[in-house]
């Protein structure tokens, strides 16, 4: 067996300057481990470049400013962005183009107010629950005719406008296939679908269609740590990797629940499983450091 320390050594050097796309971090109507300066603070132990907090229910660009100050002297940067979930409005271009607007890096279609994501948890389980009654509507991307309702084109639109990351939230792999194909024709760079084995349930054939258009597979640390409520295999993951690619795939958190690992240790830990598999460390950089920090900015080229 390798010397822990030694691996731990290794895999912090792999992850040396890397970006999370998929953090879950306060204030949130669901309780949290972190807020974003805490999370910002302990990415430093990673010397990580970015991260990007995700709500599913509000702007994280506005609670970002009101933290202004204690994440002035955090090394890493922290972006916010918007959900178009029901609490926001849903299909919402106003609210996408204030958050753009106001310096948002991401956009996500609708993840808790989908179809998608209330047919596979009808009474959220596996989530947590809100301090309150929360209200959630389902929002259509789709007319009644199957068209893309005219909002989507408009946010497309925005995010083009922006050179922002676009997300396919949680809506099913034929929903998001036809606008990634709209975003493409409307010059949307950066592009990506979250853990597809997860709610959304696209495989791999699915991803290479996304893939094809210009967009990035992330998969999420926290679902492979065996220290946090594991579900999957980190062989699987491997196998996720081969068969999109590691040029195409990304490997985020999905981390800052209350009760689960903080996302630096979720990332050593599933770090030091994958190169025991024999993934290679310069595949481990690529969809930790490179993908991502393309997808949020800090890099203005494609790798």
């Amino acid at each position: 067996m390798p010397d822990t320390e030694l691996l731990d050594t290794a895999v912090m050097a792999v992850l040396d300057g890397m970006v999370d796309l998929h953090v879950h971090s306060g204030p949130n109507p669901f309780p949290r481990e972190f807020d974003h300066v805490e999370g910002a603070r302990d990415a430093q132990r990673l010397n990580m470049a970015g991260m990007l907090v995700k709500s599913h229910h509000h702007n994280t660009v506005m609670d970002l400013l009101a933290m202004r100050e204690q994440l002035a002297d955090v090394k890493t940067q922290v972006f916010g962005g918007i959900a178009l979930n029901s609490q926001i409005g849903g299909l919402n271009p106003d609210a996408a183009a204030m958050s753009l607007r106001m310096g948002g890096r991401a956009v996500w279609f609708p993840t808790f107010s989908s179809r998608r994501h209330l047919e596979a948890h009808p009474e959220g389980g596996g989530f947590p629950t809100a301090s309150f009654e929360l209200p959630n509507r389902i929002v259509e991307v789709r007319n009644p005719d199957g068209s893309l309702r005219d909002e989507v084109y408009e946010v497309l639109d925005l995010v083009a406008e922006s050179d922002a990351l676009l997300s396919a939230g949680h809506l099913y792999p034929d929903q998001i296939l036809d606008i990634f194909t709209q975003a493409r024709t409307r010059q949307v760079r950066r592009m990506v679908i979250s853990h597809p084995n997860f709610v959304i349930d696209a495989d791999p054939a699915q991803c290479r269609e996304f893939v094809a258009l210009g967009a990035f597979v992330e998969h999420e640390v926290g679902q492979y740590d065996p220290y946090g409520n594991k579900k999957w295999d980190p062989a699987s993951l491997l196998d996720w990797i081969h068969a999109v690619g590691p040029e195409h795939t990304v490997l985020a958190s999905d981390l800052g629940q209350h009760g689960r690992p903080m996302p630096v240790d979720a990332f050593l830990r599933v770090g030091r499983l994958l190169l025991d598999l024999g993934l290679a460390e310069a595949d481990l950089h690529r969809m930790t450091v490179t993908n991502p920090s393309f997808l949020i900015g800090l890099s203005p080229d494609r790798p």
